[in-house]
This record gives structure tokens, sequence and C-alpha cells, in this order.
């Protein structure tokens, strides 16, 4: 696989980076990332993995954009509101980068599709805003040994990590989570949450998921980042694998 003259200017500020270079910018062609939400995190996410140059997304939200989306979401326009949310942030993805192929699934995840949404993937970015559906696509992205880029944001703050629990030193999700079926948690709705959050957490899940496709840097697997913007303070704690966890039986 090779890259055009106008996907070389576009891409010439990665293209430069001694970490990244040619070789990084085709594996971002060649690589299909499922996107779980099209929300805050999903937003800014989708945004810079188009400008990016992954080769494909696929979108997967059954919301519609709804007025109070647009303080954060900033993907879609006044003009969007009614419209499925990843129809819209597939208009949006096509006209910023023609050279990415967008699939469109209006659906929610359960555990009867997750498989089959996430067949091809070669990561998942999951910003979804229910904890039921994270432990659907966490295990759903474990059993397929796809590499799990999860955020997520409330009121001032965030968390970002990345799971590859196959991976014999390597924590999935469960491991910081545990064996909870599902739990009551406060949704933006209910709790709020600063616009610029959404921005900065959806940004740095990206930025993740671009070194799982191709690597550069510090491998963050097995680590758990914990932003508190209200007092402008990042900091990263380690998680080790759960010996107990299902995962502690898998072999890469």
């Amino acid at each position: 696989m090779t890259l055009s003259d106008d996907e070389l200017a576009r891409y010439a500020r990665h293209i430069v980076l001694r970490e990244f270079g040619g070789g990084g910018q085709i594996r971002l062609k060649q690589a299909r990332v499922a996107v779980i939400g099209c929300g805050g995190i999903g937003s800014p996410a989708i945004q810079y993995l188009a400008a990016a140059g992954v080769g494909s997304l696929i979108l997967i939200d059954d919301d519609v954009v709804e007025p109070s989306n647009l303080q954060r979401q900033t993907i879609f326009t006044t003009e969007d509101r009614g419209i499925p949310k990843a129809e819209a942030a597939a208009a949006f993805a096509t006209r910023l980068n023609p050279h990415v192929q967008v699939t469109v699934h209006r659906t929610r995840v359960t555990g009867e599709n997750v498989a089959a949404l996430l067949a091809g993937a070669d990561v998942v970015l999951d910003g979804c805003d229910n904890f039921s559906t994270r432990l659907v696509v966490a295990d759903a992205a474990l059993d397929a040994r796809i590499p799990l880029v999860s955020a997520a944001v409330g009121q001032f703050e965030g968390q970002l990590a990345v799971y590859r629990g196959w991976e014999a030193d390597k924590p999935c999700y469960r491991c910081f989570v545990g064996d909870a079926l599902d739990q009551a948690g406060l949704t933006c709705a209910d709790d709020g949450v600063l616009g610029p959050v959404t921005g900065v957490m959806g940004s740095l899940a990206a930025l993740e998921t671009l070194r799982a496709i191709a690597p550069f840097g510090r491998d963050s697997a097995g680590s758990v980042l914990l932003a508190d913007l209200l007092s402008l303070r990042f900091r990263t704690i380690g998680l080790p694998k759960d010996p107990g966890c299902r995962c502690s039986g898998m072999t890469a």
C-alpha cells in the first residue's frame, strides 16, 4: 500500500516525525477502528482519527443529535438536530477527509450483536455513556483480542486506559472494575460535564488509538490516566493484572 500525492501532502506533519514516519501513516491507512458512541468522547476522537488518516472508521451509536449535545459534541451543528449521531458523524468525517471510509451502525450495542459490530476492527475506542455497554464491549474486545481504548468523563474529571488482557502482563477492563454485571452511575444529563473535558479526553483517546495502530513512545497498556481538570492535574496509576480474573487464563 502506498500514499497518494494528496495523502503525502495531507499527512506531511506525521511523516516527518521520526517516531512515526511514512510507515506509521501507512499502518493508519490500513487500519479499521470501531468507535462506540459518537457523543462527548466520540466527537473529538472521530475528528482526530479521520484527520489522522485512519483508513476505515466504524461508527456505532443509536442516539440522535439534541440541542443539549452541542455544548461539547463539536462535530455537530444546530442544523444536525434530530439526525442520528452516527450518520451526522460519518458525514463530518467524510467532509474532513475523503480518504477515510466510514461505516455506520445506528444501533445499541448488546451481547447479541457486539461480535458482529466489532468484527474486523484493529482497535476499539469506547466512549459510551453507560457501564453495562462498556462491559459488553470490553468482554467482546477481550474475546476477539482487539486492543480496547476506554475513556470516560464526568463533570471536571476523566479517565483513560488501554486494555490488552490476553497478554500475560496486561490487564483487561474487568481487572479494573471487577465482576459487577452492572452498576448505576450518573450521566452527563444528571451530573453535568464541562465541554472541554470531553475534548481533552476524546483527543487523548484518539492519541492512544493511533499508538495502538502504529506504536510510538511508551506503551500505555497496564496503567490508567486520571485527569482532574478542576485542578488541572494529571496522574497515572499502575493497573496490575488480576490473577483471579478470567483474562489470566488467556495466552497471547
